[in-house]
């Protein structure tokens, strides 16, 4: 079954571009068309400087000279304007297109994004945009300027010779065909390429993340071959969208056009030399025809194009649609009894299940420590709590509701996650830590405090620029600006998820101590470092292995117990 169109989602991004933009789209559209009477008296004045010269008419020849200035003056002002218009018009549009898809994007839940490749949003935020500029802005233009060129056209061949206008519009209907004929494939190339270049720019995008791997394990010519064969897969679309708009071009106008033109003017030849039609209204219907000739041949073509483009709205239209965030209830910034997971079973392949039939319980206010050892499960357990999968069995609540029926957006009000994969944008310190909001100074040196990040920010500054994804910091700093933002934040469920890793065990200590003292917070900390002084202020520590829930109880209590939780604390020792 065909896949329906999102036409309301298509409406809102085509209404997108004419937001508080008319103005510039309606003076662009009246400049555009002044210039028809321009391109007509043009042509005029052709016609009458020829049938002045069979006249003999020197003055009167003379005479044109002020009409010709009259109208190159005005053809000087109207593309001028025009010019600024459009370029505005356009400015506003695409900005206003591209602002609308991302705050679409940015309403998505992780659950939602967490399934797709972000390739196809650079893509369809850049190579596509470009498409649109000149096939569905641009095009608009043209289409209305060539359509009303076309009557007008006509109007005035009526009023040199019926005869000789009857002809040519017999005429003109040979590159129309043409056109018509071209244009269905012409849409499908085009959005084969823009396919091509979403699965072109997740390649490149995959490579450049995996720089350091690639190098590590010195597999450059393979990346190279990837490379080279998303890049040709490209560019051979690329070819054939051109080649068959050039294919178009030629059977146009080297087979159509150019008789088109030929019969006009054999046509006219005939009735001049009968005397029907004088020297000068052949001339001028050679002229005008060329105005015909575009016509016939840009507003086709412009509509096939515009077509195509209405094709990528479409497709963004579809995939901001996709998993768009999940409706669901909201619930308060608060826990008050905790969150209980009752026999919950969770994979990424079906098949292979992460976490096996885990019940337990995270009382309101306590904090948790979540050992065990690699590829236990401890990180996929952080991500069910974060709404960013819905496929598990069992039940997770929330102060007794369920994780699935909750509003994603009240979720992140209510729970927060510190990554052991930092991500920073490429500003200053202050700008990533408060994430370009604005909070208090007293809550953000709080933050910035309780995170260890003083010493940094005293030597630094908090306008410091971290480069892009922190490039610029050590990977402790990094780690430090995350936990801030966190704690800045506010939220009063915290998950940390090898918060502290990149951190030395002294500051390690410090930043993990700090949390762990923080009043009315839920805590869930997953660590693999197995320091007793810190482990002892933990209210339960819960032991995963093969994704089950092995042991659970106090530091004490495990240790006494000798058993899993024993045997992953010797080693660590």
């Amino acid at each position: 079954m065909k896949k329906s169109k999102p036409a309301p989602a298509v409406r809102e991004y085509t209404r997108s571009f004419y937001e508080k933009n008319r103005l510039c789209f309606a003076v662009g559209i009246c400049f555009s068309l002044l210039e028809i009477p321009v391109n007509l008296g043009l042509s005029w004045l052709l016609g009458r400087v020829l049938d002045l010269v069979a006249a003999g008419d020197l003055a009167g020849l003379f005479h044109l000279v002020w009409y010709m200035i009259a109208v190159a003056a005005g053809e000087t002002l109207i593309c001028t304007v025009k010019s600024r218009t459009t370029s505005l018009f356009v400015h506003r549009g695409l900005r206003q297109y591209k602002t609308l898809a991302f705050r679409k994007l940015s309403q998505k839940s992780i659950r939602a994004f967490t399934k797709e490749n972000t390739g196809r949003y650079v893509s369809v935020l850049t190579n596509d945009v470009n498409s649109l500029e000149e096939n569905y802005l641009l095009s608009f233009f043209d289409i209305v300027f060539y359509s009303i060129q076309f009557v007008c056209t006509l109007l005035f061949m009526l009023w040199y010779s019926p005869v000789m206008t009857a002809a040519t519009l017999v005429l003109c209907l040979l590159p129309m065909v043409g056109t018509m004929l071209f244009a269905p494939e012409l849409s499908r190339r085009e959005k084969a390429v823009s396919d091509g270049s979403e699965r072109f720019v997740a390649r490149l995008k995959d490579l450049l993340m995996g720089f350091s791997v690639l190098k590590s394990f010195k597999a450059e010519t393979q990346a190279a071959a990837l490379f080279d064969g998303a890049n040709a897969d490209l560019e051979t679309l690329k070819r054939r969208r051109r080649w068959w708009r050039g294919l178009m071009g030629a059977v146009n106008w080297g087979v159509f056009a150019s008789t088109m033109q030929f019969g006009i003017f054999f046509i006219g030849a005939v009735l001049a030399i009968r005397g029907s039609v004088t020297l000068g209204t052949t001339i001028v219907f050679v002229q005008v025809c060329n105005y015909l000739m575009s016509a016939v041949q840009q507003v086709p073509q412009q509509l096939a194009a515009r077509r195509a483009a209405r094709g990528l709205i479409e497709k963004l239209a579809e995939i901001t649609q996709e998993n768009a965030a999940a409706s669901g209830d909201p619930i308060p910034p608060e826990l008050h009894e905790g969150i209980v997971l009752r026999d919950v079973s969770f994979g990424y392949d079906p098949d292979a299940p992460v976490l096996r039939h885990l019940s337990c319980t995270l009382q309101a206010g306590k904090k948790y420590a979540l050992v065990g050892a690699s590829g236990s499960g401890k990180s996929t357990l952080l991500s069910l709590l974060m709404g960013a999968y819905d496929g598990y069995t069992g039940s997770i609540a929330l102060d007794g509701k369920e994780l699935k029926t909750v509003d994603p957006d009240s979720l992140y009000d209510l729970i927060s996650l510190i990554d052991q994969n930092v991500f920073l944008f490429d500003d200053t310190v202050r700008g990533n830590i408060t994430l370009f909001k604005d909070f208090p100074a007293a809550a953000v040196d709080r933050a910035v405090e309780r995170s260890g990040l003083s010493a940094f920010l005293q030597d630094r500054g908090e306008d410091a620029r971290c480069g892009e994804n922190g490039v610029e910091l050590s990977g402790g700093e990094r780690q430090r600006i995350s936990i801030a933002r966190a704690l800045l934040k506010g939220t009063p469920v915290l998950l940390l998820d090898e918060a502290t890793a990149a951190l030395d065990n002294r500051t390690a200590f410090a930043v993990t101590e700090s949390i762990l003292r923080l009043e009315g917070l839920t805590r869930l900390v997953v660590t693999h470092r197995l320091d007793p002084a810190l482990l002892e202020q933990y209210d339960e520590i819960l032991v995963l292995k093969d994704g089950a829930l092995r042991e659970h109880g106090t530091f004490e209590e495990l240790m006494a117990r000798g058993g899993y939780f024993h045997a992953l604390y010797t080693v660590a020792e």
